[in-house]
């Protein structure tokens, strides 16, 4: 296996790519909706109706000499080369944050090392397992999926089409039976069918149980939907599910649950792709990651609209200027907004500082945020807006509408990921409670 380790928002000279040079040039300059399209699993969703600057995202951006990595994080490979995209805080073997994060926002358990595992199929592996909760539980949201299908009898009771050649075979010297297939509206179809065999898989791993413990009301509720479940039938209900993409846009979530699933049964036992001319991998956005997890720490003071999701849409005129401002303070006497900004401070600059102006002057904000990841012990910088026409030489600092660029440190050098979480949760204390609300 031929491998190429680089870190999110990092920029590597072309020539370092030698080894992964036939999958670097698939995947240069193109954003992550093309590569969803062609297979490779992108997380969160691509949500196509919504404003998202994450949909025209690319791993690899190609200019000058060099190439410039985007704020995606995990693996993508073809045939037998492969790049993985850690995190810009990560050490040379561990990549504590990143699994933070996963845990955090996914609720993935803290079961395997995603990366000392010594297999880099198992680290890639363990990210498809450790995903399914996830999935499972926003599909079962919209309730079981029930569609139709064509059931096989055989008995007294006709209903359907008559099946001849099957009458013939089942029913010489005639008994009293028919042999009939009739189309049915039920739960228990190829797709159920496909949730419950990648249960059973999951099962046999020896954390499969604690895995699956977290979702144990939706995982009954997909075992009690299949009673036709047969594990010789696995294959069969793989190739089905290929073949038959959910496609109703109100069952999206489980079009992205049948995706996952059917990865991880099919390279049950071929390895992602290996001696095929295919794209493959599972990324995650870690600007999404970054602004879900700033939700959870301070969540309980601000608003927060969910562009992937549509929800909490905002407009700048009547019906005009869709917009999803990150956090909207909920004091409407001091209303105060936040944008989560997964970059270096010094990479926050001039169209940042207009996006978030534009939401101050919308909601009557005095004061806004940039809430970023901090990698050194810097401090807090306010920034306080200009009023006058440097024209006629009358521009001066105004004291009563400011920007501040509000960093989170996260830890390095931790000897361990225990040690790392005891160091952060310090750190995100101090970090909601130094913001100046």
């Amino acid at each position: 296996m031929k491998q190429f380790r680089i870190k999110d928002n990092s920029i590597t000279k072309k020539e370092d790519f030698y080894k992964v040079h036939n999958l670097v040039s698939c995947i240069v300059d193109k954003s992550l909706e093309q590569l969803e399209r062609e297979g490779v699993f992108v997380f969160p969703e691509l949500v196509k109706n919504c404003e998202d600057i994450t949909k025209d995202q690319m791993i690899l951006q190609s200019f000058n000499n060099y190439y410039r990595a985007g704020n995606v994080m995990g693996f993508i490979g073809m045939g037998d080369e492969r790049i993985v995209i850690k995190s810009r805080f990560s050490g040379e073997k561990e990549d504590y944050f990143f699994q933070y994060l996963l845990e955090r926002v996914l609720e993935v358990p803290n079961i395997v090392n995603l990366y000392t595992d010594a297999s880099q199929d198992n680290q890639l592996y363990n990210l498809l397992l450790f995903l399914f909760p996830h999935y499972l539980k926003a599909a079962i949201r919209k309730g079981l999926f029930k569609t139709y299908i064509r059931r096989e009898y055989n008995d007294t009771n006709v209903k359907g089409n008559i099946d001849i050649a099957r009458h013939i075979k089942k029913n010489i010297p005639f008994v009293g039976k028919i042999a009939y297939s009739q189309r049915e509206y039920a739960y228990d179809n190829y797709l159920m069918e496909l949730i419950r065999h990648t249960i059973e898989f999951i099962k046999s791993k020896s954390y499969g149980h604690k895995l699956l413990a977290t979702i144990k009301d939706e995982v009954d509720l997909v075992v009690s939907a299949t009673s036709d479940y047969r594990e010789v039938d696995r294959r069969q209900i793989i190739i089905k599910n290929q073949n038959k993409a959910v496609r109703n846009a109100f069952f999206q979530e489980y079009r992205s649950l049948q995706q996952l699933c059917i990865l991880i049964l099919r390279n049950e036992k071929h390895q992602f792709g290996l001696g095929t001319r295919r794209v493959y991998g599972i990324l995650f956005d870690g600007a999404w990651l970054w602004e879900e997890y700033v939700n959870m720490l301070i969540g309980d003071k601000f608003y927060h609209p969910m562009n992937k999701g549509g929800y909490g849409a905002q407009w700048l005129f009547n019906g005009k200027g869709l917009i999803y401002p990150d956090f909207i303070g909920m004091d409407h006497t001091h209303r105060v907004v936040a944008d989560a900004k997964y970059k270096s401070v010094e990479n926050i600059g001039n169209k940042d500082y207009l996006q978030v102006l534009a939401y101050m002057f919308r909601f009557d904000a005095k004061k806004g945020y940039y809430l970023y990841p901090e990698s050194n012990d810097g401090e807090e910088v306010e920034l306080f807006l200009n009023t006058g026409v440097s024209f006629e030489k009358n521009v001066k600092t105004r004291d009563d509408i400011s920007v501040i660029k509000h960093g989170l440190k996260i830890p390095n050098g931790s000897s361990s990921y225990n040690d790392f979480k005891v160091m952060i949760r310090k750190h995100e204390e101090e970090f909601k409670s130094t913001m100046k609300l």
